[in-house]
């Protein structure tokens, strides 16, 4: 019986010991992590909804750089098009401009070493942010930075949904079409998107970047706007405040529906007092688990008189919300636990009336490409869809 006894004690460790590295880990996160808040920004926005766009953009303001090129993202992948992007930073290090590129160690992984040599030997400065780390290994695996931020010159921004890899731009036979939002930057707000690369990037060195003020953009525009970073403390929060004033409309697009506990409560209340929630989610799934994991949520949604479409054309991965027609939310962070709870986010507040026209044009095309899910539909649900939906509300904690 002994070796019984030594085997459940054992079960239980390895159990245990993940649960007790993440709750404290997550603790002691939220009280030494600092709140960092913009205030109200005038600029240009750009809203860009397909991959082909948003890199030839992209691309064509890169290679007009001067300066400095300042990047951060979560996923760069080991492809054909992610050898283009290393390619066009190299020919812009060989022309004098500064370039430092950030990768979250999980999302990057698979960058080949040899790309990495190559760049840094022409001067391009590579790191990688979010490496797990002890005491809380667990935590600190899980909380990866999800941003996905590039600044030219310190007059140009970007941020937004996509990554740097084939499905992005249509390359992905099961993905494809791509269907993502992301939003050009310039104005006051470019030196905001520059201070948290420069946060993240110091994190990640230990070093120190004294970026050139005149750098940054100081010829604001007329859009209304504000970044909002977010490293799983304050976004539900924000959220919620949100969903409470909204009298008549919330529009919620998002690749993954997993909503924590407050922030879906909120949304339920909209519904209770009459406002018309709609979710956008996409039929494809590129997660094993996290699909399934929304059936619940989404089946609470139908129940309480809103409307839930999924995205037939291709696959949907915009992080969007629209309330009342008079304030839009884009950025990088998903509508999960994952992103309000733990990842390093940025998103961003849009006050101005004729970009969020565009934004609510976009998202009507986006549902013109949708059929309508219903509760009967959702409960006939059977078979490994339905374990699938058990094991996704055991770990929705990390989904």
């Amino acid at each position: 019986m002994d070796w019984i006894t030594g085997i459940c004690l054992l079960l239980v460790c390895i159990f245990l010991y993940p649960y007790l590295d993440f709750s404290l880990g997550r603790y002691i996160h939220r009280k030494r992590e600092t709140r960092r808040r913009y205030p109200l920004r005038k600029g240009q926005l750009q809203l860009i909804t397909n991959g082909a766009d948003l890199y030839k953009n992209y691309f064509d303001d890169l290679r007009k750089s001067t300066s400095t090129i300042h990047i951060l993202f979560y996923i760069v992948k080991d492809d054909r098009f992610s050898a283009a992007f290393f390619d066009v930073l190299k020919e812009q290090a060989q022309k004098g401009v500064q370039v430092r590129l950030l990768l979250d160690w999980f999302g990057s992984r698979n960058v080949p070493k040899k790309w990495i040599s190559e760049a840094r030997d022409l001067g391009i400065k590579i790191e990688f942010c979010h490496r797990p780390h002890f005491p809380f290994y667990f935590f600190t695996l899980q909380q990866r930075n999800h941003r996905k931020i590039t600044i030219i010159d310190g007059k140009i921004g970007y941020l937004g949904g996509y990554n740097i890899g084939k499905e992005y731009i249509d390359l992905d036979p099961k993905l494809s079409p791509w269907r993502d939002y992301h939003i050009r930057i310039t104005g006051e707000s470019v030196a905001d998107i520059q201070q948290e690369f420069l946060i993240d990037w110091k994190r990640a060195t230990h070093a120190d970047v004294n970026a050139d003020p005149i750098s940054f953009s100081d010829q604001p525009e007329n859009m209304e706007h504000y970044l909002f970073p977010s490293e799983g403390i304050d976004v539900e929060e924000k959220l919620v405040q949100l969903m409470e004033k909204a009298q008549k409309t919330v529009i919620i697009g998002t690749p993954y529906f997993v909503p924590p506990k407050r922030l879906f409560t909120a949304i339920e209340a909209a519904l209770t007092r009459g406002v018309s929630v709609s979710v956008l989610v996409p039929e494809k799934s590129d997660h094993p688990i996290v699909k399934e994991a929304s059936f619940r949520y989404l089946k609470r949604v139908l129940a309480g008189g809103g409307t839930v479409y999924q995205f037939q054309h291709g696959f949907f991965h915009a992080k969007v919300i629209v309330i009342d027609g008079l304030i839009c939310d884009i950025g990088t962070a998903n509508f999960d636990r994952r992103s309000i709870l733990l990842n390093h986010e940025i998103n961003c507040f849009i006050y101005d009336r004729a970009f969020i026209a565009d934004v609510e044009e976009a998202l009507a095309e986006d549902i013109r490409h949708s059929t309508k899910l219903t509760l009967e539909g959702l409960k006939k649900v059977r078979g490994f869809a339905r374990v699938k939906a058990w094991i996704g509300k055991l770990v929705e904690g990390l989904l």
